[in-house]
């Protein structure tokens, strides 16, 4: 079964449509990056996959059951954890309080393994999660998403703001779970951190998929060449 698969889906906001007719799949154990220039339509797309916005046109697939007018909640019970770019965390809560969300039981001690690589978050747990910085945010956002246990997860611009040494803790971090057989898929700019999980890549320009294939057919000359346009 491919965990979250899209074909020719197009929309956006208002009258105009952001994204048009793209496609794409990827499966369990496998890591989708998709890259492009600011404002090409890149978080557009997610919004699109996981039904915070409708699509005008094509169909969305997650876990083998089309996700047609789905609300972003019923998708999530598919089996999809979202970590977005954009107000990550609950900045009212505690760091303790964000993560005690996505326990089912409240406790945080299946956060031992994150604590560990990201100690920061321990240290700040009793802190307020809109006084961490931008970066610290990202690395909470990652944690809870991470610790769902969905089998597919959707992270956008995940490394913004992080340092390079926590970068790669996260790197690790996925790659491990893709030996479990989690899927995912990744927007981000950083093409250091893409190169150490991407499986796949998808290239967009102006709302469209411009260079699509493995990590072996796509290298980075080819996709600097666009984004330097």
């Amino acid at each position: 079964m491919i965990p979250v698969s899209f074909s020719s889906v197009s929309g956006g906001y208002g009258t105009l449509n952001v994204v048009e007719e793209l496609s794409g799949e990827v499966g369990a154990g496998q890591v989708l990056c998709i890259v492009g220039r600011n404002g090409v339509g890149k978080s557009t797309l997610l919004k699109l996959l996981l039904g915070y916005l409708p699509c005008r046109s094509g169909e969305v697939t997650i876990g083998g059951r089309k996700a047609g007018s789905m609300a972003p909640e019923a998708r999530r019970g598919l089996g999809v954890s979202y970590c977005p770019q954009e107000r990550p965390v609950f900045d009212d809560l505690s760091v303790s309080d964000n993560l005690a969300l996505m326990s089912r039981d409240g406790r945080l001690d299946s956060y031992r393994p994150f604590f560990d690589l990201f100690p920061v978050l321990e240290r700040r747990l009793a802190q307020r999660a809109g006084t961490l910085s931008g970066g610290e945010k990202k690395l909470l956002s990652f944690t809870r998403g991470l610790a769902e246990g969905q089998p597919a997860v959707v992270l956008d611009e995940p490394t913004e703001g992080v340092q390079w040494e926590n970068i790669q803790r996260m790197a690790d971090m996925i790659n491990g779970r893709k030996a479990g057989g989690t899927a995912f898929i990744v927007v981000e700019q950083n093409l250091s951190f893409a190169e150490l999980v991407a499986d796949r890549y998808l290239v967009m320009d102006h709302g469209r998929c411009v260079l699509t294939g493995s990590r072996t057919e796509v290298g980075r000359a080819d996709i600097v060449k666009h984004l330097t346009v």
